[in-house]
């Protein structure tokens, strides 16, 4: 059975950074991607950072463009998300997933971690 859990969350500055980190219990081999997902106040949640694992291609959302990192180390089984010059708008709940789908404005996972709090003021 394997799990996702995340850490690294905190309250933040705007301007200031924080690294996030996702485990995985057990080889996360053979996924098709791994994800970050930002569920903000009211809203659904939302992917900020994307890597799939054949070739290591990323996407990000434009919001975070530039300013955010997604890594993935194999051998550790870690999904980390560097993000720098955070602002009040990256607050939210920040979700780790595996082989994520979308369907219209929902996203769908076939794992999800716990999810870590970010606070930027």
């Amino acid at each position: 059975h394997v799990q996702l859990v995340e850490s690294g969350g905190g309250s933040v500055q705007a301007g200031d950074s924080l690294k996030l980190s996702c485990r995985a219990s057990t080889s996360i081999y053979g996924t098709y991607c791994m994800a970050w997902l930002r569920q903000s106040s009211g809203k659904e949640r939302d992917v900020v950072a994307l890597i799939y694992s054949a070739d290591g291609s990323i996407y990000y959302d434009d919001s975070v463009e530039g300013r955010f990192t997604i890594s993935e180390d194999n051998a550790k089984n870690n999904i980390d998300l560097q993000m720098n010059d955070l602002k009040p708008e990256d607050t939210g709940v920040y979700y780790c997933a595996a082989d994520v789908r979308r369907a219209g404005d929902i996203w769908s996972a076939t794992l999800w971690g716990q999810g870590t709090q970010v606070t930027v003021s």
